[in-house]
């Protein structure tokens, strides 16, 4: 039994359902590898055992009696933007180190109706804004495949729980690369959906139009599982789209890598910037599926200068006008002895928040301020329209479009990139949300350095059966989904 952490999620449900294991046994598993190897990761801002273990047990009964789910007592663990009722609900932020959320989000009811055990929150960026988990209140998480390296982010702490063997999927969220970037450097599968798949209610915003929760595992047919309790149309979000939702486990092997048409953007392979180690380890991964009888095909997507401006004058502009809630009135931190309610504002603010976020919100109040708004966010708004475009015209020649994930493996702790040299790290992701479109991220290979690179798989709206098809019959062919880093071999 000292090795559950190593079953796949299909595995792990299988050995509950028949008996070879009790959802105790394989939670207690769970917390007391978090126990001892947390301390050297920092992915978890809270544990929960007590709440965990009665999930467990209530799981148990369910399947003791034939009445349990799929998932029913499989654990998991949640980024910390998503509200848990009864439990802190941090966004990583000290603005927030104080709330206990009086609801769940859905995406968070949705797995405990499903049975899932919730082993704890997990760290993140600051309001998910940031590339690397170090400006989390809780400080930086390590990447599990070398301790000295960022895991990415904003759910740097998702991906770090799953690459060290502390959980074995976890949520994360994706407002401009935040589940993709840290699936890239952790050696994970990570799926962004469609904007409007998986509810947004009750996930603390970022930037509204763009933000979405999605499954980060070690395996497309892992984040299928997840995705398949996860998604579907919610009536207390006003941006979730009452589609029918596919059976994402049973679509596995439903796309044919046979004579699919994968669209490779030249301007991607031509970014400054790009490893090329990195593009190396694509460029395999893309002959891999080649050889599986993929047809690859020269695209172009000429607004990918447009990419990195656009976002970082609409996501900022929404973060302000979000974050404006934060005022140290109704909830979360509060400064000490204010002198009037000015003075409750601004130093509650500029106490709680990190310089990332403050740097974000004056960004985004200046491109909405009176004289700037036309200049700036409405025509940032247009060039939205047109990087949506560029994708839809690819979209009639190809079946999905294939890039890196990020630039680079990942970054060293304390590395101080500039604002400029972070945002630029996000040049491939952007467009996604920008446009709203689906994509997946797939563990390829490593660097010299031994660490990993992955491959981003972009697709038209509603293609995440496809995507996850894709990369699931990649993984058949391919081993990179299986390796761990030495953390995770390590037995509590």
């Amino acid at each position: 039994m000292t090795d559950l952490h190593r079953l796949s999620i299909r595995e792990m449900a299988e050995g509950l359902k028949s008996a070879q294991f009790s959802s105790r046994e394989l939670t207690q598993h769970y917390l007391d590898r978090i126990a001892k190897l947390d301390d050297r990761v920092n992915s978890y801002v809270t544990v929960t055992p007590e709440y965990a273990l009665a999930q467990a047990d209530a799981a148990d009964n369910l399947l003791k009696n034939g009445t349990a789910g799929t998932l029913a007592g499989v654990p998991l663990a949640h980024k910390d933007i998503f509200c848990t009722q009864g439990i802190k609900t941090s966004a990583g932020s000290k603005m927030l180190d104080n709330f206990i959320s009086p609801y769940d989000a859905t995406v968070v009811a949705k797995a405990k109706a499903a049975g899932l055990v919730t082993l704890g929150k997990v760290n993140m960026d600051e309001f998910a804004m940031g590339s690397t988990s170090e400006s989390s209140f809780y400080g930086a998480t390590k990447n599990p495949w070398n301790l000295e390296h960022v895991p990415g982010g904003s759910s740097g702490g998702s991906a770090a729980v799953v690459a060290a063997d502390l959980a074995p999927f976890a949520t994360g969220t994706d407002t401009g690369g935040s589940i993709r970037q840290p699936a890239s450097f952790c050696g994970l599968t990570g799926l962004k959906p469609t904007y409007g798949r998986v509810s947004r209610f009750g996930m603390i915003a970022f930037a509204s139009s763009l933000d979405q929760g999605g499954p980060m595992a070690r395996s497309a047919e892992d984040c299928a599982f997840l995705m398949n309790t996860i998604a579907g149309h919610d009536a207390k979000d006003s941006t979730s789209i009452n589609k029918e939702v596919d059976d994402y486990v049973a679509n596995l092997n439903a796309t044919a890598v046979k004579g699919l048409r994968i669209g490779i953007p030249k301007q991607y392979f031509n970014v400054q910037g790009l490893d090329a180690e990195v593009k190396a380890r694509v460029e395999e991964s893309l002959k891999t599926l080649e050889s599986m009888g993929a047809i690859l095909v020269e695209i172009d997507l000429n607004m990918t200068e447009a990419y990195v401006p656009t976002y970082y004058l609409i996501a900022p502009a929404e973060a302000s006008s979000n974050l404006s809630r934060y005022d140290g009135v109704r909830y979360g931190y509060r400064c000490e002895n204010p002198k009037d309610i000015l003075d409750l504002h601004k130093r509650s603010r500029s106490e709680a928040f990190g310089a990332e976020v403050q740097r974000r919100i004056l960004i985004g109040t200046y491109a909405l301020s009176a004289g700037y708004y036309d200049a700036y966010y409405v025509k940032a708004q247009k060039v939205r329209r047109l990087i949506q475009q560029d994708f839809l015209t690819a979209f009639e020649n190809v079946d999905v479009i294939a890039a890196p994930s990020a630039p680079t493996t990942a970054y060293k702790i304390g590395a101080n990139l500039s604002p400029t040299e972070m945002y630029l790290g996000d040049i491939y992701t952007l467009a996604v949300n920008l446009a709203g479109l689906p994509a997946i991220n797939a563990p390829v290979g490593f660097d010299k350095d031994s660490l990993p690179v992955g491959l981003q798989l972009i697709g038209n709206y509603w293609s995440e059966s496809q995507l996850l098809s894709i990369v699931h019959q990649y993984q058949q062919n391919t081993d990179w989904h299986t390796k761990r880093a030495a953390i995770a071999e390590e037995n509590a």
